[in-house]
């Protein structure tokens, strides 16, 4: 591949990234006029859905690399068995982690967020049974997207993410803003705008897209080997998130200890660190297909190549994200209308974050990225999982709640561990073994 093509892959995706951070970003804004419990609520619960959501979002990834692979060694009748194969297995996956989570809402809410009070409680029952219902929707736009990323169409991906986010944005000014609908109201917005993107996505397999001869039967039937190569991808990956982001809720349920100015302190955090990984998470994207498809080819030289180059590209995005956000702090900030109590929290979170992000974000998720698209996601898998629990979630409750260092003890925890996972992550790089795998 050379760098053309690699930067009409990027655009995109980078395009897709800065609207679902920007979009998030004013639907926080807009939730956070509904009060401090309204915003607790929606951030206690996303760090839920981003748990549940991540488990089919890895097979779907799983469903990318094999499509990148099939395309890179030029075997168009497997791709399409390939993107058929990941549609129903991610569908089907999203459907039950949702059916559980309706039917576990209370069990699950009061043993993770018990101690939350009881308005917050309220407003976080009435979206958690919201976003389950919406799961299969989601997981059907995220299984084609990812497939069109992995053949390289990623300007038909972009436009799926768009028609979704932004009648997701629409219905919330209208249901939030105009009618004062609060959680309820962002709870409707993301069932309709899900389950409208899942329909325009089967369409444009079906009906659109003149290569994949894709039909609807197709998704009715499972491939046990196209499935296994998926899951030989995606399971570890699964497991990976499961447990990775399992350490992110425990370490959520320490900031809810913390009382719910910390937990909107958090919320604000997070959402400023999401705006300047925008174009290092597209990278990380990009990569997936890249390297995928270098493979295919068993090209080994390029892989590498795009590996590093995309290593320093990363860490240079994020020297120039915090040169125009940071200057920007005080007017982003005031879209969330924060309490003066946790200004001076937040910015301190927001810098030391910045700047911990330029030399650790990049060898800590653009490197796996690289490795999980040459088939070494056991390896990754396994050094993601130890390093969150041993590192991110022990050391977090140490310098957060035993140290008395709050929220800020908690985020520098997980700098730490970016540290940690990112040296090994490279070592494993600079050796033979992550590149010796046979997917296809």
């Amino acid at each position: 591949m050379d760098y053309r093509e690699i930067v009409a892959l990027f655009i995109p995706i980078l395009v897709d990234q800065a609207f679902i951070v920007g979009l998030n970003l004013v639907n926080t804004a807009m939730i956070s006029s509904s009060g401090v419990a309204a915003i607790s609520a929606v951030n206690m619960i996303d760090s839920l859905n981003i748990f549940m959501i991540s488990i089919f979002v890895a097979v779907a990834t799983g469903g990318t690399v094999v499509v990148a692979q099939y395309k890179g060694s030029g075997n168009d009748p497997m791709v399409s068995h390939a993107t058929a194969g990941a549609v129903s297995s991610v569908s089907l996956i999203a459907l039950a982690i949702g059916l559980v989570g309706i039917l576990f809402h209370n069990p699950l809410l009061n043993l993770l967020f018990g101690a939350a009070s009881p308005d917050v409680m309220d407003n976080a029952r009435t979206y958690l049974i919201g976003s389950c219902i919406s799961y299969l929707g989601i997981a059907v736009v995220q299984a084609v997207c990812g497939a069109l990323r992995g053949i390289g169409r990623t300007r038909a991906s972009l436009m799926l993410s768009l028609i979704m986010n932004l009648a997701y944005v629409v219905l919330n000014i209208v249901l939030i803003t105009v009618m004062h609908m609060g959680v309820l109201g962002m709870t409707i917005s993301i069932n309709v705008a899900r389950y409208l993107g899942a329909i325009c996505a089967l369409y444009y397999l079906f009906r659109l897209d003149a290569s994949l001869h894709i039909r609807l039967r197709d998704l009715f039937i499972i491939k046990i080997t196209m499935l296994k190569k998926i899951m030989f991808i995606g399971v570890p990956f699964a497991a990976e998130q499961v447990f990775f982001n399992g350490g992110k809720i425990l370490t959520q349920i320490f900031i809810v200890s913390l009382g719910t100015y910390a937990i909107a302190a958090n919320a604000i955090a997070s959402t400023f660190a999401g705006l300047m990984q925008v174009p290092a998470g597209a990278l990380s994207l990009t990569l997936i297909t890249v390297v995928g498809q270098c493979m295919g080819r068993r090209n080994i030289k390029d892989a590498r190549k795009f590996v590093k180059s995309f290593l320093l590209l990363s860490s240079a995005s994020f020297v120039l994200m915090t040169l125009l956000i940071m200057p920007l702090f005080h007017p982003i900030l005031s879209l969330f209308h924060p309490p003066a109590e946790i200004v001076g929290e937040i910015f301190t979170i927001v810098l030391i974050n910045a700047i911990a992000q330029i030399p650790l974000w990049s060898l800590s998720f653009i490197t796996p990225s690289g490795l999980r698209a040459a088939g070494d996601s056991k390896f990754t898998s396994m050094v993601s999982m130890l390093s969150m629990w041993l590192f991110r979630v022990v050391l977090g409750y140490v310098l957060g709640i035993v140290l008395d260092m709050g929220l800020l003890g908690v985020w520098l925890a997980m700098n730490c561990e970016w540290g940690i996972r990112g040296a090994i992550f490279l070592k494993r790089f600079l050796g033979e073994k992550w590149y010796q795998h046979r997917l296809i």
